[in-house]
């Protein structure tokens, strides 16, 4: 077959209008379940401090005789000064006059106040990122950036590692910031029921009530595979669906939800064991600082662009590391 003479084709016209989708398509995550999490706090300096209080262990020999005349003087409940570091994150935004000036597709995705929205949420991403990284405090200096400690550079009360693992440290040994992460596990290990659950009882024996389990989605993938606890599998025989997995946990001590995050980072990320973390926590005793909230100002104009810095300045504060625990060196398969 031929076309016929002088048929005008479509290759022919440049005149033809684009056929461009007006929305975009995005599937990068946003959900950051650690901060959804926790309370919101302000602070008035770099350093914020805070004081953790703990009874006398309980005494069952704590029998006097009637009519004592010098009973003997208890010990004082003095507290232990724990600190953490403020950090601070940006954002940088420029766009070009013409950009900011022409239509665009996409909501006008190349306009400036459309990429300000952007980088606000990528913001918040990287926030969740750092408070569940194995990072220490880092007080800084002129011309070096101030870390603010990462979640496990706390937890070293209730923990579960593996052979060669070794807890993170304070700066005061009993007090202070943590100013070593937490040392990685040689062999990692799949996560087990059983260790697991003894993670929640240490937990709960030092007083903590924990219902949350924050895992990766490989450790969320292990729990709802091989985990049986009180969980009920069933087949509804109507609709032909199989729960096959555990969102609530029901431990001896308290119900959990196992909650899934693509923001936990490899225990090891330049070695080749890599393992993962998996947190029992009580949600009552964490939070996170604030010196700035998140804020944005227009930058000076240099040129043909419009500028705009977006910035948040914050910390992680463990109120008492005691009512978490962490369950280390999961192999994640």
């Amino acid at each position: 077959m031929a076309v016929g003479a002088n048929t005008n084709e479509t290759y022919d016209s440049n005149l033809i209008r684009e056929d461009l989708q007006e929305a975009y398509a995005m599937i990068s995550p946003e959900e950051v379940p650690f901060q959804s999490s926790a309370s919101t706090k302000p602070c008035s300096n770099t350093l914020f401090e805070w004081p953790v209080v703990e009874l006398a262990a309980a005494d069952n020999a704590n029998r006097v005789i009637e009519g004592d005349d010098a009973p003997a003087v208890d010990t004082p409940n003095n507290g232990l000064r724990m600190s953490n570091y403020t950090q601070i994150s940006d954002k940088n935004v420029s766009v070009s006059h013409t950009a900011d000036a022409v239509d665009g597709a996409a909501n006008n995705i190349q306009k400036l106040k459309e990429q300000v929205a952007l980088k606000l949420r990528e913001l918040k991403r990287d926030v969740e990122i750092m408070l569940l990284d194995n990072v220490p405090a880092v007080p800084a200096s002129s011309g070096t950036a101030r870390q603010t400690a990462g979640l496990p550079a706390f937890l070293k009360t209730n923990t579960q590692r593996v052979a060669g693992g070794a807890d993170p440290t304070l700066s005061g040994t009993t007090e202070g910031y943590p100013d070593a992460a937490a040392t990685a596990g040689t062999v990692p290990l799949t996560i087990a029921e059983a260790t697991f659950n003894a993670n929640i009882e240490e937990v709960w024996n030092e007083g903590g009530n924990p219902t949350l389990a924050l895992v990766n989605g490989g450790n969320k993938r292990v729990i709802s595979s091989t985990f049986t606890g009180s969980a009920t599998r069933y087949k509804d025989a109507i609709d032909k669906t199989l729960s096959a997995a555990i969102d609530i946990y029901i431990s001896d001590f308290n119900e959990l939800a196992i909650v899934p995050t693509r923001f936990m980072r490899t225990n090891n990320p330049a070695g080749s064991n890599n393992s993962y973390n998996v947190f029992i926590l009580d949600p009552d005793f964490y939070r996170i600082r604030e010196l700035e909230s998140t804020k944005q100002k227009p930058l000076a104009q240099t040129g043909h662009s419009r500028k705009r810095l977006i910035w948040r300045e914050y910390g992680l504060q463990v109120d008492n590391e005691k009512a978490h625990g962490v369950y280390a060196d999961t192999t994640n398969a």
